[in-house]
């Protein structure tokens, strides 16, 4: 096999791992060369790898990390010595991140390498047009995510010399380069919607995403003033038609967490795009989403970290299904409830639970960013796992497919694009789509739409699911003050910066304006 080394901004990947079925080998090299082997690029083991990169959007860090923790919905707490880690999680939350950051980096590296083996396969001499079409739509997504975070996005074409430091695109440039690359792999991907791998469907969801945010990202200055365009809202409703017209459905009257169970990929038929796991293999950790919740008591043992804010958790009603309740084979099981945990917790067999000193574990809404007590802060479970039958878990190989694109968003982003001046050629309103949503998830209709009750529904709907900061940044509210946040940030802050180390190792990169 024949090695090509390439510069991809910095991408220092130490230790990644991929699917066994993938042939290519990385290796970290000084300031950031990255060896790569090109033979056989454009095979289905290649793709395999391609897709494999994807398994890092369950990481708690990272993007889902960078995407969350700075919103109105999630914070990092300190609690003692557990969870200090240098202070990445509380400056997500308090937005004082910089260049040298932890996440910030490591995310930079993983999304650009995702960019990378796609193109790998995309620019193979004699790939089927399957897998070009499937790698363009990967291809797609991560860069979307780079655009969405950074601001810019480095190509390197794989054919290129190894000597050359990689172009860099602007926000506006690289998301018309994302459009042309959905655009093939809607023209050329099947119709069946299958979830693990990419679709019509898929493409089609993301189509809708990147028009729906082409304001933020064709705008002269970070964090806006924004303008929607008429025709952009209405190529996002163009898509989001087609999403409908494939046949997806919301899940019923008080099924909304069958979307997020051990068995969703059987019971949710909203699930477009996901990362499948299976009892003997489990690539996409979805058990970080309960984990990284969960008190060390609860059953399976938890990491006792992220919390929700108390003020977000006050916009759900009481009735409202998506606010959490008993789950059966769960509940009834383990002890263990679905959504909002607050109060008493209890394990197998209903026995109330204790912290570690003994004292009853109530987790309580007040919260501190720097100095928690283990049970302070409200958790929440969207991913949940299957109990045996004594209540206890092995969760080793989750079986739960963790879920990148759902039909309610598409629903959601139809209404917004509507809202925003866009036309709907079959006639629907938006709050006629939102109450439809609200009404089937058991909450009250609306009287009245506007942005504000819009933005709201989004959260109450996909909470957790790794789109709040880039909801935020579209309505304008991400630099608004949050609890333990108390003033406003910078609206520099709605991109992060270029890691250092990669403005140090590509002269084609500059920093991010305020960093």
């Amino acid at each position: 096999m024949k090695n090509l080394t390439s510069k991809i901004g910095m991408i220092a990947m130490a230790g990644l791992v991929f699917t066994a079925t993938s042939c290519t080998k990385l290796n970290e090299e000084l300031y950031g060369s990255k060896s790569v082997s090109t033979g056989g690029a454009g095979s289905a083991s290649d793709l395999n790898g391609v897709y494999a990169q994807l398994n890092g959007q369950t990481n708690q860090a990272n993007t889902y990390a960078l995407q969350e923790h700075p919103t109105d919905e999630m914070m990092g707490p300190t609690r003692g010595t557990d969870w200090g880690d240098f202070g990445v999680w509380r400056k997500l939350h308090t937005h004082t991140w910089d260049a040298f950051h932890q996440q910030v980096s490591d995310t930079w590296d993983e999304l650009n390498t995702g960019v990378y083996r796609a193109t790998q396969v995309i620019n193979t001499s004699g790939v089927s047009t399957q897998n070009k079409a499937e790698a363009s739509f990967l291809r797609a997504y991560f860069m979307f995510q780079v655009v969405d975070l950074y601001g810019k996005a480095p190509f390197r074409d794989p054919s290129a010399s190894s000597d050359a430091n990689p172009i860099v695109y602007n926000r506006s440039d690289a998301t018309d380069f994302i459009i042309k690359d959905l655009e093939y792999a809607d023209t050329n991907l099947g119709t069946a919607a299958v979830a693990g791998h990419a679709s019509k469907a898929a493409a089609d969801a993301l189509l809708a995403k990147v028009y729906l945010n082409k304001a933020v990202y064709k705008a002269s200055a970070v964090g806006g003033p924004f303008t929607f365009v008429a025709d952009d809202m209405n190529k996002a409703i163009v898509y989001a038609n087609k999403v409908i017209a494939a046949g997806y459905q919301l899940t019923g009257p008080g099924k909304y967490f069958d979307n997020f169970s051990w068995n969703n990929s059987t019971l949710s038929q909203e699930i477009i795009l996901g990362l499948v796991n299976t009892s003997s293999n489990a690539p996409a950790n979805a058990h970080n989403r309960w984990r990284m919740v969960m008190h060390y008591n609860q059953s399976p043992s938890g990491w006792n970290g992220f919390t929700t804010l108390a003020d977000f958790y006050k916009t759900f009603e009481s009735k409202d299904e998506r606010i959490g309740g008993s789950y059966p084979g769960l509940t009834n099981l383990n002890g263990l409830t679905t959504g909002f945990l607050l109060g008493q917790q209890y394990g197998p067999g209903h026995v109330a639970l204790t912290q570690r000193n003994g004292s009853p574990l109530i987790f309580t809404p007040n919260v501190d960013l720097n100095y928690s007590t283990e049970a302070q802060g409200i958790r929440v479970i969207k991913y949940f796992p299957q109990p045996k039958a004594d209540g206890s878990v092995n969760d080793d190989y989750a079986t739960n497919t963790y879920v990148l694109l759902r039909y309610s968003d598409v629903l959601l982003m139809k209404a917004e694009a509507i809202m925003r001046g866009g036309t709907d050629p079959n006639g629907q309103t938006a709050l006629a789509i939102v109450n439809n949503i609200r009404t089937t998830r058991g909450a009250s209709e609306l009287t009245a739409l506007d942005a504000k009750a819009l933005l709201a529904e989004r959260g109450r709907e996909l909470y957790w699911e790794g789109w709040r900061r880039n909801d935020q940044i579209r309505f304008g509210t991400f630099n608004d003050p949050v609890d333990q946040r108390p003033s406003a940030s910078d609206k520099s802050r709605t991109v992060y910066p270029i890691p250092q180390r990669a403005v140090d190792s590509n002269p084609n990169l500059t920093q991010n304006a305020g960093y």
